[in-house]
C-alpha cells in the first residue's frame, strides 16, 4: 500500500502554495500603490 500524503497542516504542498499566493499578493499590493499613488492604509481610509 502506498501512504497518501496529508494535504492539511505544514506540508510541502501547503507551504508551496502559501508562498506563491504571498508573492502574488505582494506584487498586486505594490502595483495598486503605483497605479493609485496612495498607500494601502490611505486606500482603506485608515490614514
Amino acid at each position: 500500500m502506498d501512504a497518501q500524503e496529508n494535504k492539511f497542516g505544514f506540508t510541502n504542498f501547503a507551504e508551496t502554495w502559501n508562498g506563491r499566493l504571498a508573492m502574488l499578493g505582494f506584487v498586486i499590493g505594490i502595483s495598486t500603490e503605483l497605479i493609485t499613488g496612495q498607500g494601502i492604509l490611505s486606500q482603506l481610509g485608515l490614514m
